[in-house]
């Protein structure tokens, strides 16, 4: 029978195993001198916490799986200490009950198999999108529901940048107050994981100064990230129609996030038909 986890404990094991296998050249420590040769493999514990800036009691007594709940920010400068990749970090975090923030660089390029799924995707209209809202890959079936983002600088490729200041978008959700709404929720839950991310911090700042109805939500401290919904489509030549989307996040990159479009009913189905033959 498989026992459930013992977080402390196995926080504990977890720290020493990440320290003990870390070399000193890893970190930028000196080799040791001939007088003071390492009995065990790794950092000591005394190194780690100057490299994360704790004590060495606090250290020996994570290791000794001695009760503490260490903060976020304690868990971030082991992390950093410790040389902890993406996945690890985020173990640690959740052995520690934590949430980890955002990352430091969020993405803001596409990978290239990313972008050969959003193609692959076809006849769905699809994209990929960042926590931000950028816009970074997107097949022709969205290009053609939606607008043909290879027209726009890089800086307006942002859904909300669009439904919020660009002209030809005002009008185009039927529903648009809600869809404006939930955006504006969706960008609050991603400015609390990702406090330290500037770009996004000057998105909100220019949609707040340029549209009023963005700052009177954002006022109202909404927050609701959905991976799901229904919306409808007033398009200049198709008309109405009505479609549901998935956002599904990758694995390899929780920072992003692919939204795929299907028609709702059978007539907004033969109207993206049209779009696509067109």
């Amino acid at each position: 029978m498989t026992r459930t986890v013992d977080t402390t404990q196995e926080l504990a094991a977890f720290l020493r195993t990440r320290r003990e296998r870390l070399d000193p050249h890893d970190v930028g420590l000196p080799p040791p001198r001939q007088s003071r040769r390492r009995r065990t493999p790794g950092l000591r514990r005394e190194e780690v916490a100057e490299l994360a800036g704790v004590s060495i009691d606090y250290v020996v007594r994570l290791e000794q799986g001695r009760g503490l709940r260490p903060s976020a920010e304690v868990l971030e400068a082991l992390s950093r200490a410790l040389r902890l990749a993406p996945d690890e970090r985020a173990y640690l975090f959740d052995l520690a009950r934590h949430r980890p923030r955002g990352a430091a660089e969020p993405a803001s390029s596409i990978d290239p198999h990313m972008a050969r799924l959003v193609a692959d995707l076809s006849p769905l209209p699809a994209m990929l999108m960042n926590h931000r809202f950028d816009i970074l890959a997107w097949n022709d079936e969205i290009a053609r529901l939606l607008l043909d983002f290879d027209t726009l600088p890089p800086s307006q490729r942002n859904v909300m940048w669009l439904c919020l200041l660009h002209p030809g978008m005002r009008e185009f959700y039927v529903d648009r107050e809600r869809v404006v709404r939930e955006g504006v929720a969706h960008l609050r839950a991603a400015w609390a994981a990702y406090p330290e991310d500037r770009e996004l911090a000057d998105r909100i700042a220019e949609f707040t100064a340029r549209d009023e109805e963005f700052a009177r939500y954002w006022g109202e401290r909404d927050v609701k990230v959905n991976g799901r919904g229904h919306k409808v489509l007033r398009h200049p030549d198709a008309g109405e129609i009505a479609v549901r989307f998935e956002v599904l996040m990758p694995l390899q990159d929780r920072d992003q996030r692919l939204v795929i479009y299907r028609a709702a009913d059978d007539e907004s189905q033969s109207a993206l038909d049209r779009l696509r033959l067109r």
